[in-house]
């Protein structure tokens, strides 16, 4: 039982340092990972950054749809919750906003 147990581990360790030493012979630079990661993230910002415009306008909408049904049925808190939907919707807006001029893309 022991010596197949040795033999197992031997057959481990033996595979982990063939594919360590495989990784590290086909691994690449990081800084080119890194510079290629980057340029990456720049291409897709300005597609997120509509996408969150879109998801505010969409929140805008159905708060609006929302804060009309409210003040329609004369319930009393309809600043509160028109508040916080405006405020959701500009929260949106100013983060993409801020995010672009932060990362200069």
């Amino acid at each position: 039982m022991k010596t197949i147990f040795k033999t197992n581990i031997k057959r481990f360790h033996f595979l982990f340092c063939l594919l360590l030493s495989s990784i590290v012979a086909y691994s690449q630079d990081g800084n080119s990972g890194i510079q290629e990661a980057t340029n990456k993230v720049k291409g897709y910002f300005d597609t997120g950054c509509d996408l969150m415009y879109a998801i505010g306008a969409v929140i805008g909408i159905i708060g609006a749809v929302k804060v009309y049904s409210k003040w329609n049925a004369g319930e009393p808190d309809t600043n509160k919750v028109a508040a916080a939907w405006f405020g959701s919707c500009i929260f949106l807006v100013v983060v993409a906003t801020v995010l672009k001029s932060f990362f200069g893309i």
